[in-house]
């Protein structure tokens, strides 16, 4: 079990993870891993981990349990599925459906290697406001920390909520009135609108085109 905690510490640590935030990741208690850490330091050599909480935190980690268990690469083992929580609109009026809790979704799609699956969050583009970038049937990735528009999304091209529920993919601007705010299409044909008040917004950290999402 030393190895295994050693090999949980080493990628946490790429991954800017604390064990507390590691824990809650897999679903464990806050201090999970660290009590895993406590009875190996008291010489229980299996730290009282078990299968599921072991592959919980291998999915955590977006490694495999092999590697995790025994630091062997399976070349064999898949990237980490990632739930595609609902839909934006570019154009077409749709309500996020960002209740997915337990990993369900309209459908999975794998993690692109790319980017760390650790609180990532992936929706569905429908309409064409913002084409060319963004495609009907596009898929984004993005990750949502708190409730609230932080300064990042300024001027980035963002999902996010309105006040009614609706949610949109589009670019953040400072509206002209204090609390609001311009979402900015990229199709020149498309409007633009003004005088938004949001729920949230976050940037796009990835996107995979229509002809590159495989659903799993």
């Amino acid at each position: 079990m030393g190895q295994v905690l050693a090999r949980i510490a080493m990628k946490a640590n790429e991954m800017g993870l604390s064990e507390a935030g590691l824990s809650k990741a897999a679903g464990m208690s806050k201090d999970g891993i660290r009590n895993w850490r406590r009875r190996f330091d008291a010489g229980d050599e299996t730290a009282g981990a078990n299968v599921s909480s072991v592959s919980k935190v291998a999915t955590a980690l977006g490694v495999s349990e092999l590697w995790l268990l025994h630091g062997i690469e399976d070349e064999a083992s898949p990237p980490p599925a990632i739930a595609v929580a609902g839909r934006v609109g570019a154009g077409a009026k749709v309500y996020l459906v960002d209740a997915f809790a337990k990993g369900q979704g309209l459908y999975h799609v794998a993690c692109p290697p790319q980017i760390n699956p650790h609180g990532i969050v992936a929706v569905e583009v429908e309409g064409t406001s913002m084409m060319p970038t963004y495609e009907p049937g596009a898929v984004l990735f993005y990750s949502r920390e708190t409730i609230s528009v932080p300064m990042e999304a300024i001027g980035r091209i963002c999902v996010c909520e309105d006040e009614s529920g609706k949610a949109w993919v589009k670019q953040i601007k400072v509206g002209s009135e204090e609390g609001t705010f311009s979402l900015i299409s990229l199709n020149p044909e498309a409007e633009n609108m003004h005088g938004i008040r949001l729920k949230w917004a976050a940037p796009v950290r990835f996107s995979l085109p229509p002809e590159f999402v495989k659903k799993i």
